[in-house]
């Protein structure tokens, strides 16, 4: 796998720096798959994203992950999908699929939501799952998405919470998820939408991976 490593993460003005680390990214006791934000000396972040980049690339199937979240303002864990295609035609024209996106102020509520050309950014298009009690910190769930032919739907413990499809862009032929994607995993710190950590926030944060398991429907 790719650890993606660098800074910025891709443009969202995020403060961690992702490392080759096995304090960042390392298997616990629990067999685990544990990535780590932490605050370095002189008060910036350091963390972990991997991707699945020429490993596992798949076109239309079931992209699945168990994941215990962590919470704390400014922490932004996600587990998402971009289009192989990235480096040639570049975002949001690759198309993205986020299975799982959390901002650690609200960590009752995770979002799934689609970027493409005309629909990125502050403008993706998607849905919102919340707990009747508690928040994803308090253990782990299952977070999904099937992505087929002309229809994208998001689940959380098997509940299916929201679908897109075509007809809920701002133009049908702009649909982007026709093509192999990858996978992406990481636990970023900052950036435009979750704001900076506080002085509430807690380091090191950590966001632990049970399994990923993908699908592909037989034909």
């Amino acid at each position: 796998l790719d650890l993606g490593t660098g800074s910025n993460g891709w443009g969202n003005n995020e403060l961690q720096t992702y490392v080759e680390d096995n304090r960042n990214i390392a298997m616990n006791g629990e067999g685990h798959l544990v990535i780590t934000a932490r605050e370095t000396e002189d008060g910036g972040y350091t963390s972990g994203r991997m991707r699945s980049t020429d490993a596992v690339e798949l076109q239309r199937g079931r992209f699945v992950a168990r994941i215990k979240l962590p919470q704390g303002q400014g922490l932004w864990p996600a587990f998402w999908l971009l289009g192989a295609n990235y480096d040639e035609i570049g975002w949001p024209a690759c198309g993205e699929v986020d299975v799982m996106e959390m901002v650690g102020n609200q960590p009752h509520v995770v979002y799934g939501t689609v970027h493409g050309p005309g629909y990125s950014a502050g403008e993706s298009i998607g849905n919102t799952f919340s707990l009747g009690e508690g928040s994803f910190n308090d253990g782990f769930h299952v977070f999904a998405a099937d992505i087929e032919e002309d229809l994208i739907s998001w689940y959380v413990d098997g509940e299916r919470y929201g679908t897109v499809g075509p007809a809920d862009l701002p133009s049908p032929d702009l649909w982007r998820f026709d093509h192999p994607m990858f996978m992406l995993l990481n636990l970023a710190v900052g950036g435009d939408w979750p704001g900076s950590p506080d002085e509430n926030t807690t380091f090191p944060a950590e966001m632990a991976i049970d399994y990923v398991e993908v699908y592909q429907r037989s034909e």
